[in-house]
This record gives C-alpha cells, structure tokens and sequence, in this order.
C-alpha cells in the first residue's frame, strides 16, 4: 500500500476478510512521530470497540522487526469539511482508555527543548533562519492530559459515511490534546498530505466544531511553539532525503511571522 511514510504495508484480501499487514521499520528515527509497535498494538486493542481505531488481529516479529495484522479501515482520507476532523478528535480526547504510554510534550518549555533536540540535528548554516524565529512570549505551563494519537495528519482520518477510523497509532502518548489539533492544523502537514494549507475560514470552523473553549484557547495560546517545532522538523526531513518538505518548512516559517 502507498500513502505510508515510515513503513511497509500490505492489503490482503481472501476468503472474505480485508486485512492490513504492517511491518514496521527499525532503521529510520524520527524526532517527531515516533514508530513504536508496542504503542500501537496496545491502542488498536482498547480502542476497537470504539470504531475510532481498526480491529486487531495478530502480531509477530520477522526478521527482528515487528509486524502487526489488523483490519482493513473503509472510507477516504480527509479533504474537506473541518467540523467531522474536529469532531473525531474531540471523541478521542474524551476517552478514559487505561493505557501506559509514554507521555507528550506539555507546556512551551517541553516543546521548546523538543524543537532544539530537533534543529541540533540539523546543519548549522540551515538552522539559523529559524532560531532566529523562536517564540518570545510568556511560557505556558503544562496543562491536563488525555489519550492523543500524536499523528492526526488528513492521511490517518479515514471517513466511511459517518463514521471515522484513526490508523498508523504508532506514536499515541498521554499528551495535551492541543498537540493533535496543532498538528492537524499545520500548515505543513496539510500540504504534505492533502496538497494545500487550511484557509483561514477552515481553520476557523474546525476549532468551532471541537467545541472545548478551553483546550482550543490554549491551542492558541502554544500556537507559536507549534508552528516553531514544526518548522524544525521539516527543516530535518528535507536535509534528510524528503525534499517534498522544503516548501512545507515555508509555510510554518510564514506562520510564525504572521
């Protein structure tokens, strides 16, 4: 199957099933969306019968990398129509699941020790346009947590009717909830995955439609930080073999200067 960016995945079909084989790579670190098996497993365990996550059904390891077997999710990616995203992602996030994960940035200072791990990687020649952007306003504390997905990219929102199913579970973590809509609103991973940024009317419908004043409002509130770790990471994947990343990295260096 295409669409992935990390793994190997497979679609079978027979005898009346439609499963997805994924095995998962062990070369590659990403500083941002981790891969982890064991996350993933344990999410699409708990949260199959909430319809938001496919049903697991069985799990090895070949060749030292681990392997997950589970259904095949119906329905499209996201395009259009903010309110269903907001929607499914206000679900998630009023979940009580019982899971040990690891726990999500919370608070300006996480995520701006999160984006300096992530440009020390990067070259210091490319990395000085951006750290010359670095957020300079109060620092915001860490706030409540609750289960996130850690990768709500249009891509892993696969719409069916009205239903909806979140796939690739492979960095979930006990995090701000802030951080989902930070990422699903990003400049840069809208148009990685979908084409185009949001306008300022999408955007704009889609935390309406999360309808939770307060999360929204501290969303706000981190937004710089976001747009700024952003960055940092695009700046990363383009300086290591995904140039498609470049002009994404533009728009959230726009973002931060607006």
């Amino acid at each position: 199957m295409y669409g992935g960016r990390t793994n190997r995945v497979w679609r079978l079909h027979g005898h009346g099933s439609d499963l997805v084989l994924k095995l998962y790579r062990t070369d590659f670190h990403n500083p941002l969306f981790r891969n982890d098996p064991a996350s993933e497993m344990a999410c699409l365990k708990r949260l199959s019968e909430t319809g938001l996550a496919p049903r697991l059904r069985a799990t090895g390891e070949f060749a030292n990398q681990a392997w997950a077997l589970y259904d095949h999710a119906p329905g499209a990616p996201w395009r259009t129509n903010p309110r269903r995203a907001a929607e499914a992602l206000a679900m998630l996030h009023a979940l009580k699941p019982g899971l040990k994960l690891p726990e999500g940035c919370n608070g300006s200072r996480d995520l701006t020790c999160h984006t300096e791990e992530i440009l020390s990687s990067c070259t210091p020649s490319a990395r000085a346009e951006i750290e010359a952007l670095r957020p300079d306003g109060p620092a915001i504390a860490a706030g409540r947590t609750c289960l996130i997905h850690g990768d709500p990219v249009p891509g892993n929102l696969l719409f069916d009717g009205d239903g909806v199913v979140l796939i690739d579970w492979q960095c979930p973590a006990i995090g701000d909830p802030a951080e989902d809509i930070a990422i699903f609103l990003s400049p840069a991973m809208q148009h990685v995955y979908r084409g185009k940024a949001l306008t300022h009317d999408e955007e704009q419908a889609f935390l309406a439609a999360y309808a939770d004043p307060e999360i929204t409002g501290r969303y706000r509130a981190l937004e710089p930080w976001f747009h700024w770790r952003m960055a940092a990471y695009c700046l990363w994947r383009a300086q290591n073999g995904a140039p498609d990343y470049a002009p994404a990295y533009r728009l959230e260096a726009a973002a931060l200067t607006r």
